[in-house]
């Protein structure tokens, strides 16, 4: 009895739906690009703006206890709405960190946030 045998690498991706595909070919190398921080901590304080204008919930205290942080933290994040609106909108922006730390923090944007003048 003779055979034939075909020797190929495969591995697993995923297809349509979330289910997994058999693609043939070495895996590609996985890339580690991961949002700024402060870019996550600007869509939380959006977020958290829409929650209290809709009444979900009553006050910077209650996001504190329901988010498990202290009401400073709660105030911090919130302080980012202090920026010009296209501040904010290229904090959301900000190109993916591909290794490393983050090139700005929000603690970097503390000393600006306090000033509530847009046009300084």
């Amino acid at each position: 009895m003779s055979g034939v045998t075909i020797k190929t690498k495969v591995h697993f991706g995923c297809g349509q739906r979330s289910k997994k595909q058999m693609r043939t070919g070495a895996q590609p190398p996985p890339v580690a690009r991961r949002l700024p921080r402060v870019a996550k901590l600007m869509a939380l304080a959006v977020r958290f703006e829409g929650l209290l204008n809709d009444g979900v919930v009553a006050n910077q205290a209650e996001l504190a206890t329901l988010g498990h942080v202290s009401r400073a933290r709660v105030t911090q994040i919130m302080n980012l709405l202090n920026l010009a609106p296209d501040i904010q909108e290229e904090l959301l922006f900000l190109p993916p960190v591909e290794q490393g730390k983050d090139t700005l923090t929000e603690r970097d944007l503390r000393a600006i946030v306090a000033v509530a003048d847009w046009r300084k």
